[in-house]
C-alpha cells in the first residue's frame, strides 16, 4: 500500500534514505555518527526541536550499551520515529470540515476522500465553499461528475457560510452520511482566518447540532518546515483533528510529518500524491517509517 514511497519519491531516497543506509552499514556507532545522523535528519524536514530529541535518546542508548553497530542504530531509530508518529487514533465524524493554504491541495483531497467513502458504501455530498477561487468550484464539480456525487456551490464571491448553509439543508434533507467541505485558502490575516471558519462551523452546528465536526488541515510536503508553521497557525485558529500530509510527489522528503506530530500532538490521517483516487491512503505509522529510513 505504501509503496509509492519507493516508487515516486525518489529524491527522498538519494537525500535521506541512501545516507541512512550509510550509516546503517557501519560496524560501529560513534559520536561521529550520531552527528552526521542529526544532519540527514534536518535534512529531511524533522525539524530542530524534533532531532535534537531523537539525537538525545539515540546518545542515551548508546551511553547504556543499547547502540553499538549500525544496525542497533536502525532498530532504535525507527522506533522512536514510529513512538514520535503513534498519536491515538481518530475516528472522523459525518462532517468533514478541509483547511489549509492556497496551492496545499484541498480540493483536489476532498474529491479523493469523497472516492474513498464512497467505496465504502457511504453516500456523500461535496460542499464547494471555496467561492473566491472560481477553479476550485469547477475542479470539485468535475470530481463530483466523474464520482457521480452531489457537489452544492454558489455564486462567485459569495458569502463560504452561506454556500455552507445550503449544503447543510441539503444533507438534512437528502440522504447522505458525509459532509465534505472545501474553503478557501486564504491566509492574510489570522483574525480573519478565524472569523471565516468560525462562521462556517457556526453554521454548521446550528443547522446540525448532533453532528460530529472533523477538521483537517492540508499539508503540502513540499513546503518542509513552512508546512509546520503553518500548521502552528491553523491549529491555534481552529482546533485541528489531524493533517492530511499532500503532494508527497518527489520534492517533499516526508519527514515534516513527525515534526507535526510531535510540536503540535496532532495524527496524520491520510497521505496523498497525484491526482488518482488511488493516490491517497490512510496513514500507519509502522509503514510509513520502515519504508523513509529503508526499513
Amino acid at each position: 500500500m505504501f509503496d509509492f514511497i519507493k516508487s515516486s519519491l525518489q529524491k527522498v531516497y538519494i537525500a535521506v534514505t541512501g545516507k541512512l543506509q550509510d550509516l546503517f552499514g557501519q560496524s560501529r556507532i560513534d559520536a561521529i555518527a550520531l552527528d552526521q545522523l542529526s544532519q540527514i535528519l534536518l535534512e529531511a524536514d524533522l525539524g530542530v526541536g524534533t532531532t535534537k530529541e531523537i539525537v538525545k535518546q539515540l546518545e542515551l542508548a548508546a551511553e547504556l550499551g543499547k547502540l553499538q553497530t549500525g544496525q542497533d542504530l536502525k532498530n532504535k531509530l525507527q522506533e522512536l520515529l514510529i513512538l514520535q508518529l503513534q498519536l491515538p487514533d481518530v475516528s472522523l465524524g459525518n462532517i468533514i470540515l478541509l483547511v489549509g493554504i492556497n496551492g496545499s491541495g484541498k480540493t483536489t483531497l476532498a474529491g479523493k476522500l469523497a472516492a474513498y467513502y464512497q467505496a465504502q458504501g457511504q453516500r456523500v455530498l461535496l460542499v464547494a465553499a471555496d467561492t473566491f477561487r472560481a477553479a476550485a468550484v469547477q475542479q470539485l464539480q468535475s470530481w463530483g461528475q466523474r464520482l457521480g456525487v452531489d457537489v452544492v456551490h454558489g455564486a462567485d464571491g459569495q458569502d463560504p457560510a452561506a454556500v455552507v448553509f445550503q449544503g447543510c439543508e441539503k444533507f438534512r434533507q437528502g440522504d447522505y452520511d458525509l459532509l465534505i467541505i472545501d474553503t478557501a485558502g486564504r491566509l492574510q490575516t489570522k483574525t480573519h482566518l478565524i472569523q471565516e471558519l468560525s462562521k462556517i462551523k457556526r453554521v454548521v452546528t446550528k443547522q446540525m447540532p448532533s453532528a460530529t465536526i472533523s477538521t483537517l488541515l492540508t499539508v503540502d510536503a513540499m513546503l518542509g518546515q513552512n508546512s509546520l508553521v503553518q500548521a502552528e497557525q491553523f491549529h491555534g485558529a481552529t482546533n485541528l483533528t489531524g493533517v492530511v500530509l499532500t503532494k508527497m510527489d518527489g520534492t517533499g522528503k516526508g519527514g515534516i510529518v513527525v515534526a507535526i506530530a510531535q510540536q503540535l500532538r496532532l495524527p496524520v490521517i491520510f497521505i496523498s500524491h497525484g491526482e488518482s483516487v488511488s493516490q491517497m491512503y490512510k496513514f500507519q505509522a509502522e509503514q510509513y517509517v520502515k519504508n523513509l529510513i529503508g526499513g
